[in-house]
């Protein structure tokens, strides 16, 4: 595991024979919370956000030797009400309960629980969890999600502020500390959180790509989700990142993507096409998605320039290939410095089980036996002359 990797209260180990002495990148998975994660018409794939099936793909994951899982928060389905979506919180404490490796990531809108409450949750969820639990901070883009309940959903750079405040009260209290705080949105009087453990408090994952996103992830984040996108893409935007003022030790890289690997190129890109077919009977939920997201909220934005099977950026990332460019690829990003891996499959379970058995060996295999794969990407993204690579 790298030095970043949560605390572990199991002595089980991973299930790959990871090489020693090298960092190495961690792959985690998307829990299902919301059903399938391209489209509800892929067929002997019925649409299924349960607990049930939840529980099992993520011990399974843990089986397999993933190492985290993402739980998205959402009250309403973003692809239509009437449709399941499991309650992340919840979900992770349950989650955290029957597993005993794997970290557990759930996501928050800060408007949605008040700081000291959420805190106390966290702390809760990270005793269970034997110091294995995170929180992913994500701002909301949902309109209806807030406003159907009656809470404003302020403008994109007020929702910041807000979270940036929210966050400084969630994080001292995490830490133990008896705080006190008076500021724009809060107003807190000697208040601490019982039971705390300083020493392993969850570690914060910040979503977003505004400015300042980036700005709160350098500033306060432990780790910064990144969506798929290219690879020269994401260069760019952790070298910006990296850019900006940081007061804490160096902040990790994750990648979201929507994986399709095959023996051969061919056999992946045919799966891809027929996933782009598929995903035509989505358009008019696609559609209605879109019109209610805010629309500064520069994932969509970015979403327009990179199509993509999946969510939050999806096979843009490129991991669709032969097992071996499937790997080749990833490692390229980690040479960028993702360190993190949050992957999406369909059908989830199947195509989990394929990424295990045939990329993940890949990976292992070449950690540590060759140098940058990219080196001018490399470059762009630590800010060093590509000579010094």
């Amino acid at each position: 595991m790298t030095d970043s990797a949560p605390r572990s209260h199991s002595a089980r180990p991973s299930a790959i024979a990871w090489p020693t002495g090298v960092s190495r990148p961690r792959f985690g998975v998307w829990a299902p919370v919301w059903g399938p994660f391209a489209t509800r018409h892929y067929p002997g794939d019925p649409f299924d956000a349960s607990w049930d099936l939840n529980r099992r793909y993520v011990i399974e994951a843990e089986r397999l030797g993933f190492d985290a899982t993402l739980v998205a928060q959402h009250n309403l389905n973003p692809n239509g009400d009437d449709l399941d979506h499991l309650e992340a919180w919840t979900g992770a404490a349950a989650l955290a309960a029957v597993t005993e490796r794997i970290e557990i990531i759930a996501a928050i809108k800060p408007y949605l629980f008040h700081p000291v409450f959420l805190a106390k949750m966290a702390s809760q969820i990270a005793e269970i969890s034997g110091g294995r639990f995170a929180i992913n901070l994500v701002n909301a883009w949902y309109k209806p999600e807030l406003e159907r309940a009656g809470v404003e959903f302020a403008d994109h750079d007020e929702r910041y502020a807000y979270g940036t405040e929210w966050l400084s009260v969630v994080t001292r209290l995490l830490a133990g500390e008896r705080v006190r705080h008076e500021g724009r949105y809060f107003r807190i009087s000697d208040y601490v959180l019982r039971p705390a453990d300083p020493a392993h408090t969850p570690r914060v994952y910040l979503g977003g790509e505004s400015a300042p996103a980036r700005d709160l992830a350098a500033s306060s984040a432990d780790a910064w989700f990144i969506n798929g996108q290219p690879l020269d893409v994401v260069a760019g935007l952790i070298s910006d990142v990296r850019g900006r003022p940081r007061e804490r030790q160096p902040l990790d890289f994750g990648l979201s993507a929507f994986v399709i690997a095959r023996e051969t190129e061919a056999q992946a890109l045919a799966e891809l096409d027929r996933f782009w077919k598929l995903t035509e009977a989505d358009a008019a939920d696609l559609a209605n998605l879109v019109a209610n997201a805010d629309p500064k909220a520069v994932m969509f934005h970015t979403f327009e320039r990179y199509p993509h099977i999946g969510t939050n950026g999806g096979t843009a990332a490129g991991l669709v290939g032969s097992y071996d460019q499937v790997a080749q690829r990833i490692l390229e990003f980690g040479d960028l410095g993702i360190e993190l891996f949050m992957l999406q499959f369909q059908p989830a379970e199947t195509e989990m089980a394929r990424f295990a058995r045939h990329v993940l060996p890949r990976v292992a295999a070449a950690i540590g036996a060759s140098p940058a794969r990219s080196p001018e990407l490399v470059a762009a993204a630590t800010g060093t002359a590509t000579d010094e690579v």
